[in-house]
């Protein structure tokens, strides 16, 4: 495996981790036969968490496309490599500033990550323009 694909599973397990932390911290007050229950989701915290856990369900099929598309197209490996561990280092602290509430730093953080994902998706085209 390459480490851009151990990064695919690594943005699957943040977003997972999100809502599991949540869950986990409140298991007193979790019912598991109505995960969806809103009054569970009342709490700043718990809102935000769970904006971050959606969030990362949106993002993460794009991030994958896009790793396994350069992947497949033949792209500098290394430098796919480094685009979605840094992708991945931006969604961990996208994840930070959502649940501590800072907007305006969640929102440079999205977009960071969200134009090293359409580089990583443009890689196949881009790598004509990178040295060999």
């Amino acid at each position: 495996m390459t480490l851009a694909e151990l990064c695919v599973f690594g943005a699957l397990l943040l977003y997972l981790s999100t809502i599991v932390a949540i869950k986990w911290t409140r298991i007193g007050r979790f019912d598991n036969s109505r995960p969806r229950d809103g009054a569970f989701y009342e709490d700043a915290i718990a809102q935000r968490a769970l904006g971050a856990h959606q969030n990362g369900i949106e993002t993460f099929p794009f991030f994958a496309f896009a790793v396994l598309l350069a992947e497949y197209r033949d792209s500098p490996q290394r430098l796919v490599d480094e685009l979605a561990a840094l992708f991945l280092l931006v969604r961990v602290a996208y994840v930070f500033t959502y649940v501590g509430n800072r907007p305006t730093l969640r929102s440079i953080l999205w977009s960071l990550g969200f134009f090293i994902n359409v580089a990583i998706f443009f890689m196949p085209v881009l790598k004509r323009f990178l040295p060999v």
